[in-house]
């Protein structure tokens, strides 16, 4: 090396980059990933129902739909705003007692709501007002969860079909 010749920036030099640079590249990208990954939430499932785990088998409990489905049970839920209504479309409705409509967010639970209907003359209603800008896991119940019809409120609609989840025999 010659004494005149001006001296390089160790960051000139390839070795520095193979050695230091992109080694802590990687770990603080790793780190980033791992901070990224630990904000989900442990629970990924988009089912809002209790199952029993079974090694890798998750099984839940049918019997509520079955008995919709026995039962003839459908019904029209309409949201506007500042108010919700559940309308009978068919089947053996209580229709002195209330109903639950909750309504799942297909990706973020947080944004779960639920209502509880009152009985009208026509049907059910609720104060409330309901997000349509994006779709909407809809189902509708009884207090005690002796039965239940579902439904996919679409982004941009203001109603939905609910019915039990099985298919007829």
């Amino acid at each position: 090396m010659d004494a005149n010749e001006p001296r390089r920036s160790p960051w000139r030099e390839p070795m520095v980059w193979l050695l230091v640079a992109i080694p802590a590249l990687a770990v603080l990208a790793s780190v980033v990933l791992l901070v990224a990954a630990g904000r989900t939430s442990g629970n990924n499932d988009l089912v809002p129902d209790k199952v029993q785990r079974t090694g890798q088998a998750q099984v839940g409990d049918l019997g509520p739909s079955q008995r919709a489905r026995s039962m003839g049970l459908g019904a029209v839920v309409r949201v506007s705003a500042g108010a919700i209504n559940a309308f009978p479309t068919g089947g053996r409705f209580d229709r002195g007692k209330p109903l639950e409509l909750s309504l799942a967010h297909p990706l973020e639970a947080a944004q779960d709501a639920s209502f509880e209907l009152k009985p009208t003359a026509l049907g059910w209603h609720a104060d409330g007002n309901v997000d349509t800008g994006h779709d909407w896991n809809a189902r509708l119940q009884p207090q005690d969860g002796a039965w239940r019809i579902e439904g996919r409120l679409l982004r941009g609609q203001q109603a939905v079909f609910v019915h039990p989840a099985l298919p007829e025999d």
